[in-house]
């Protein structure tokens, strides 16, 4: 890997400075690596007259004045309406202490060397540790104030004002994060201290080693990065298949995800060409989840949902003085701007390739807009700019089908549009919730379909999750039993009894499938998601429930935003939604409704603002009736489908065949497209497939080839075999893990799967 020019030159230094007959001339290795943090989180390199780093300057003066001007220090409190009961006061209080230490260090705030305003900080800093962040107090309430939150700013506020500080203050605060964060959260690598929230305790213990001049310190925090980067097969981290799982059981590469991967960028840069180093082979890891874990998920500059966990529910927060929206587009650019700070510790190979990726989701995200993005500092504004700048072509979204099974999420992009599914099993939540944050996302696992064409990224964004109905989200099927807020319990806690969730996939196309049973109620369904070219094929099986009440299956809900008029048109089997796509539901029975909704961020919310809105909806679904027994449905997705396009595939009965769709096995053929696909929920047969035990099959023909794909997602790890009831001449290639029982007249295989739903792949010629 190639080291940056300023990591050389420190390494330079270093070796000068072991040379005895140069002792006089030492650099400050510790001042060194100061400088070089407050350039990581204060920016470097830009001109602070010109756009937008100017307005954003500006913006941080304002803010720091008005925040100045309302602190009023008591026993309980440094500003009004923060208490530090909850001790989410404390950790805002040293984030308007940040807010005011930029203003004071930064050209262009209009309060630049203020000594009035070092004054207010440095008074803040002082009455803080003097009345609640020092070894005296016993933390309360959520560990991660205390842990994360509040010593992360104080570290940062400590480095950016060293020289103003004196000894016995900056001493104050190390103590206080040795008191908060002790050797031990670093020694064991369990709890809570996994993950992202590894690298974040990490980050303050770092900052407080350099400040404190405190080598076993640096290098505890240095050392104790290693167990967040290998894969890991259960429990909080990157698995190999490209998931990230934090909370034990909760999808969350975007926002927990982000959080690690902006702290490991930060820590690589920091500490590059030092005696600290992060020099674990095992940081490859890292480097390549930028394009294994992470593209795959991000769309036109969003990152989607389903892996934002209980973050969704945020939207507008009340301690914002910024009012930022916190969204998709949010959490994806705050993955963007870590990928670019990333990029600084990689190889030239890399750093091209996602700076291609950086300028592509730039140049596409034009929702909001990321060059202007609110949610940045100079710093990282700065990072972006230069890549948006580069000498490099703006890479298009990465192709085809991704399967996460490790946290049971799937992102297809076929032909002009990009959808995911979120499903969940005895390993993945069916939601999260917890701190006052995202009451009633009891069914966002229960097979929710995101979609978007292209050229549309705002579906999810203008406020959807305060309006939308939770009972009818789009993709899923449910009992419409009313359920308490928080039902099934917090931070992850519900999870149905059930293993087969997942599929395989070819790369191009998918046979993705769930076995769901509903949250808080009887509700049993067997779910399929067939993912072809330029459709999502949908079925539906086994829909059995006892609750007394209607079963649905929501074909879509359309966020059409503030009193939108896009025109709604139903044909003979099917229907167009204008700016959206269509659907295929043969057999019809769909119901469609068009209706205004009004919610504020604060019905899901505790930590929102109370601001409502109204969007109006386009809701299609299916009545399953009340009790159903073994119901089942059929229909299509095409996002991005003209009119003409939707009513001309309706009319073709010959593109596409169902060979099965029970409580058993979910089959469906696509001629044109020479694939056979087929989720078996047990033995049994469908079409010209027949296998041995529960499986998902895809098959996709090319010319006198065909590629088989296989998994076993209930992941018991025994051997099965499969019969494709087709002449086959011979075996071009196969994985270690198929055998080749047969060929001739028909093909028989034998799957020795593994634990992980890995796709086991055979090309043969065919007969």
């Amino acid at each position: 890997m190639r080291p940056t020019r300023r990591a050389v030159l420190l390494a330079a230094a270093l070796v000068a400075a072991a040379a005895p007959v140069a002792r006089a001339a030492e650099p400050d290795v510790y001042e060194t690596l100061r400088r070089r943090w407050l350039d990581i989180a204060l920016g470097t390199g830009y001109d602070p007259t010109a756009e937008p780093y100017a307005s954003r300057l500006a913006q941080t003066g304002d803010l720091a004045r008005a925040v100045q001007a309302t602190m009023a220090p008591t026993p309980t409190s440094l500003w009004p309406g923060y208490p530090y009961d909850p001790p989410a006061g404390i950790t805002q209080s040293y984030s308007r202490l940040w807010t005011m230490t930029q203003a004071y260090l930064q050209q262009g705030t209009g309060s630049t060397g203020d000594p009035a305003l070092l004054a207010d900080v440095l008074r803040g800093l002082d009455h803080l540790s003097a009345t609640i962040y020092n070894p005296s107090t016993t933390r309360y309430g959520n560990w991660w104030e205390w842990q994360i939150g509040s010593p992360r700013l104080l570290m940062d506020i400590v480095a950016a004002l060293r020289d103003h500080l004196s000894d016995e203050q900056t001493a104050a605060a190390c103590a206080a994060v040795d008191h908060f964060i002790p050797d031990s959260m670093l020694t064991d690598y369990s709890g809570t201290s996994t993950g992202a929230n590894r690298v974040d305790l990490c980050r303050s213990v770092v900052l407080r080693g350099i400040l404190g001049r405190a080598d076993a310190r640096i290098a505890l925090a240095r050392d104790a990065l290693s167990p967040v980067f290998p894969y890991v097969t259960e429990g909080d981290g990157l698995y190999a298949d490209g998931s990230f799982v934090q909370h034990t059981w909760v999808a969350y590469s975007g926002t927990y995800g982000q959080v690690m991967l902006d702290g490991l960028g930060r820590l690589f840069t920091l500490l590059a060409g030092s005696a600290w180093e992060v020099t674990d082979p095992n940081r490859q890891i890292v480097l390549d989840s930028v394009e294994h874990a992470y593209a795959p998920l991000i769309h036109d500059g969003l990152v989607m949902d389903c892996v934002n966990g209980r973050a969704i529910s945020r939207g507008y927060l009340k301690s914002d003085d910024l009012h930022v929206m916190r969204s998709d587009h949010f959490h994806g650019q705050g993955i963007i701007a870590a990928i670019a700070l990333l990029a600084g510790g990689a190889s030239d190979a890399e750093r091209e390739r996602w700076q291609s990726y950086v300028k592509g989701w730039i140049e596409r995200d034009t929702v909001t807009p990321i060059l202007t993005a609110p949610q940045f500092g100079v710093a990282d504004l700065a990072r972006l700019h230069a890549v948006a700048d580069a000498p490099v072509p703006a890479a298009p979204e990465p192709p085809g089908h991704r399967l996460f099974p490790a946290m049971d999420r799937a992102v297809h992009r076929g032909t002009g549009f990009t959808a995911s599914i979120a499903m969940c099993s005895d390993r993945i939540t069916y939601y999260e919730c917890g701190n006052g944050e995202n009451p009633r996302g009891w069914h966002t696992g229960a097979g929710m379909l995101s979609w978007w064409p292209e050229g549309r990224s705002d579906q999810y964004t203008d406020w959807f999750w305060p309006t939308v109905d939770w009972y009818r989200l789009p993709g899923t099927t449910v009992s419409t039993l009313r359920l308490p807020d928080k039902a099934g319990g917090e931070w992850g806690a519900p999870k149905p009894d059930v293993r087969w969730v997942g599929g395989t996939t070819d790369g191009t196309y998918a046979a993705v499938g769930q076995d769901l049973r509903g949250l808080g109620s009887t509700l049993r369904a067997r779910k399929s998601w067939f993912c072809a070219a330029d459709a999502v094929i949908c079925l539906g099986a086994g829909i059995t429930c006892t609750d007394g009440v209607p079963v649905e299956t929501i074909v879509d809900n359309r966020n059409l935003g503030e009193g939108g008029t896009q025109e709604f048109v139903r044909g003979h089997d099917w229907a167009h939604l204008e700016g959206h796509g269509g659907w295929l539901v043969p057999g019809s029975g769909l119901h469609t409704l068009r209706e205004d909704r009004t919610g504020a961020w604060s019905d899901i919310n505790t930590t929102s603002t109370t601001e409502q809105a109204t969007r109006r909806w386009q809701t299609l679904w299916l009545d399953h009736g009340t009790d159903p027994r073994e119901a089942a449905y059929v229909y299509v997705l095409m996002p991005g489908a003209s009119r003409r396009t939707v009513a001309a595939r309706a009319a073709d009965r010959h593109w596409l065949s169902v060979l099965a769709n029970d409580g058993a096995r979910q089959a469906v053929r696509v001629p044109s497209l020479g694939l056979v696909a087929a989720n078996f929920w047990q033995s049994g047969t469908a079409g010209p497939l027949t296998v041995s035990a529960a499986a998902s099959v895809l098959i996709r023909r090319r010319g006198r080839t065909a590629t088989l794909c296989v998994s076993e997602p209930p992941r018991t790890g025994e051997p099965f075999e499969i019969i494709w009831d087709r002449p086959v001449r011979g075996v071009v290639s196969a994985d270690d893990t198929v055998e080749v029982l047969s060929t001739g007249r028909r093909l028989r295989l034998r799957i020795a799967p593994g634990v992980s739903c890995a796709t086991h792949r055979c090309e043969v010629t065919l007969g």
